[in-house]
């Protein structure tokens, strides 16, 4: 059983899509700390950062196509990260 404890869809300044989803769960040998998560931004319908532990993969990110394993600390953390990362993307793109 899965209990949602953030979601939150917006789109930002320039049109771009922000997704975030956060759910408790039972704490398993995947998701030790008992909870799921996708984290999302989308440009022109490409997912260019994704925050994911989906498919018994564990925790880890996707930056522009990119996969890395991700420590997870705790939600803020995981939230900061991820925005941090957001914004570290419309700087280089505004710089292109």
């Amino acid at each position: 059983m899965a209990e949602l404890v953030l979601h939150e869809k917006i789109t930002d300044e320039l049109g771009n899509t922000i997704e975030m989803k956060i759910w408790r769960v039972p704490a398993l040998s995947h998701v030790p700390h008992g909870l799921k998560y996708s984290l999302v931004y989308i440009v022109n319908g490409e997912r260019v950062i994704g925050y994911d532990n989906a498919e018994r993969r564990g925790d880890h990110r996707h930056i522009r196509g990119v996969e890395t394993k991700y420590v997870f600390r705790s939600v803020r953390q995981l939230v900061r990260d991820f925005q941090d990362d957001v914004a570290r993307y419309k700087e280089r793109s505004h710089e292109s």
